[in-house]
């Protein structure tokens, strides 16, 4: 299997555990504070790293030689974990899902711009495709016709933003660090900044919820241990348009879990998204998938 096709793979295990994260968190938003949401997922999450790299490695690989990118990185996740964790207090998980996916048309704008990736002229028409489909899913009174939607939803397209550099940034420390060493440091300024909150917003969970509160940080561990691997096989430009798999499994989550159906216009911006994904996706008969950089 081409190092190409086996990134693209593992992007898509990663994408299917980050909504079991987002359908926890949305059910917890019901009961908890969304800074003491965010800690508990990335203190689970670090946890469960530094347990697997010890018992595998017998010792931590905290030792970054980029320690300050990592620290960005991760910070960077916890922008947009907040941002979205608001969203969906406010909104069906599949509307802040579709809004969200402004993030890999951009990220196939960053790389051409900040890791200097080729891009063609038919992926560039790919993300203009995207943000119309963006464009759909937010639903504007002037295209509508209806009444402004809730101003929550502008709020993953801020995400979307965020990750973005999250995905640029992963691409990066690729080539520095271990795989290992990222991920460790995923969680790690992460947890450590959103603990100062939690002295003046923290609600006792119940057993129940502590189970599920792990459970959220292990799906985030997990995802983005794949997320990692899969940017060491294959070029962003490629594995950023994969995420719209992301869509159906989130879909699928508000309509099963929360009883969310969602609405024609953000099915049609969900599949012009998709569209735009499959443009950008496609392989060119002169550089297939296989020749990932």
């Amino acid at each position: 299997m081409s190092p190409a096709l086996t990134g693209l793979l593992l992007q898509m295990a990663a994408l299917l555990l980050f909504v079991g994260l987002d359908s926890i968190t949305k059910a917890m938003t019901a009961h908890f504070p969304v800074p003491q949401l965010v800690f508990t997922r990335f203190l689970f999450h670090t946890l469960a790293v530094a347990l697997v790299l010890g018992l595998t490695m017998g010792r931590l690989p905290w030792r970054s030689r980029a320690p300050v990118m990592q620290t960005v990185r991760s910070l960077t996740l916890v922008v947009a974990n907040i941002l979205f964790t608001i969203a969906l207090s406010r909104i069906p998980l599949a509307d802040a899902a579709a809004v969200s996916f402004a993030g890999p048309v951009l990220t196939v704008a960053l790389a051409a711009w900040w890791l200097k990736e080729v891009v063609s002229l038919r992926r560039w028409i790919g993300v203009v495709v995207g943000f119309a489909g963006v464009l759909v899913a937010l639903r504007p009174p002037f295209l509508t016709g209806e009444e402004a939607p809730d101003w929550a939803i502008i709020l993953p397209l801020g995400t979307a933003a965020v990750f973005a550099v999250y995905q640029i940034l992963t691409r990066r420390l690729a080539g520095v660090d271990d795989p290992r060493t990222t991920i460790l440091h995923t969680g790690l300024a992460a947890c450590l900044v959103t603990s100062l909150a939690q002295p003046f917003v923290w609600v006792p969970p119940s057993g129940e919820q502590w189970v599920m509160l792990a459970l959220a940080g292990l799906f985030g561990a997990s995802g983005h241990f794949l997320l990692i691997q899969a940017y060491s096989r294959a070029p962003a430009s490629l594995l950023a348009p994969t995420s719209y798999t992301q869509l159906v499994w989130a879909t699928l989550s508000s309509w099963l879990f929360f009883a969310d159906d969602p609405d024609g216009w953000t099915l049609l911006g969900a599949g012009i998204i998709a569209v735009g994904g499959v443009i950008v996706a496609w392989p060119s008969r002169a550089a297939g998938v296989a020749q990932g950089r």
